[in-house]
């Protein structure tokens, strides 16, 4: 007896998101859809560390010391680590509201703005939220049909809402938010150092020299502008439309007041889990695919509902598996054929 074994097609989560993203290796590596740059910056650190390393460091490691190229190694793969993990996980994606949920909003703002005269401009949809004794507006975004949370805000390039965005950065081919900012500070710091270190012990390439001369300034400097961001707990992106240092002098309700305690926030606080599942499962409904008939299923190892079974018992159970009560009763025997012409 052949048994056929049914496969489905499963179909993941992240196969479906919407958004300007590319994924990889079944949904684990997520990126933006731009990553020219980003292979760029792969070139310039690699290229540049493998003729330090191929020419350089020999000489240092004998005429100074080994723990030159030993110590330009571990800030090398330092930064590497800290790139490709900025680069490859999730920024902070907030999912997008379901129609359900779009709908239950739509009548929200409704109920609370009232109709609209024809012709006129409705009121901005706003919501006042209170953090630290401080009023602060959560703004509503037409794309993802939700109301952002406080320090959110829609990425153009990602066509995503990051939470506590800070910018899209193309030398690391993602967005910058919640889930890997932190990573991102700590890849242009150490990069800083290993620039600074290989700029300091180059003694014969010129070209290793002008490299690292023009990366200096411009990666020290980023170094030290986000440094100054973590001490005030401040983003990027409230920084340029200066949300608190602004006409109103608005405080700055995340700050704790201490450069120590917004350093340890930002830099050593609980990482949230990403709340996207990208490598969950969709339903049959969500997916386009229809549920296996009992036909394609009946010989296959899947066990049975009893409905199935039900109709099997009914109208396609063999006669061989006939019970007596359902069984015909038997025909009366013919007379012999004697007794009959007897009769006649």
């Amino acid at each position: 007896m052949s048994v056929m074994v049914v496969r489905k097609k499963v179909t993941r989560k992240w196969e479906k998101l919407p958004g300007r993203n590319t994924f990889c290796c079944d949904g684990r590596v997520m990126m933006a859809r731009q990553k020219g740059i980003f292979y760029l910056t792969l070139f310039l650190i690699l290229g540049t560390c493998t003729l330090f390393f191929a020419f350089e460091c020999r000489y240092l490691a004998v005429q100074l010391s080994p723990a030159i190229p030993v110590f330009a190694a571990m800030l090398f793969l330092f930064s590497m680590a800290t790139l490709l993990r900025t680069s490859f996980s999730d920024p902070g994606v907030i999912p997008r509201a379901l129609p359900d949920e779009a709908a239950f909003i739509e009548m929200e703002i409704e109920a609370t703005n009232g109709a609209v005269p024809q012709g006129q401009r409705p009121p901005p949809r706003i919501k006042n939220f209170q953090i630290n004794n401080q009023i602060v507006k959560l703004k509503y975004c037409y794309t993802c049909k939700i109301f952002r949370p406080p320090r959110a805000s829609h990425c153009s390039i990602c066509d995503n809402c990051v939470e506590r965005f800070d910018h899209h950065c193309p030398w690391v081919g993602n967005c910058v938010g919640k889930r890997n900012y932190r990573y991102f500070y700590l890849f242009i710091l150490s990069l800083s150092l290993l620039t600074i270190y290989v700029f300091a012990f180059n003694i014969v390439y010129v070209a290793l020299i002008l490299i690292c001369f023009f990366t200096l300034w411009s990666v020290v400097g980023l170094t030290g502008f986000h440094t100054f961001l973590v001490a005030l707990n401040q983003t990027t992106n409230e920084d340029i439309k200066g949300s608190w240092t602004g006409k109103n002098r608005v405080q700055n309700p995340y700050s704790h007041g201490n450069i120590v305690k917004n350093c340890c926030e930002v830099l050593c606080g609980p990482l949230p889990p990403s709340v996207l599942d990208r490598r969950g499962i969709l339903p049959l409904e969500e997916n386009g695919s229809r549920p296996p008939s009992t036909q394609e299923t009946s010989s296959s190892l899947l066990p049975q509902s009893p409905a199935s079974t039900e109709h099997m018992n009914s109208n396609e159970m063999p006669e061989d598996s006939c019970t007596p009560e359902e069984m015909p009763p038997p025909e009366p025997p013919e007379p012999p054929q004697e007794a009959t012409e007897a009769e006649k």
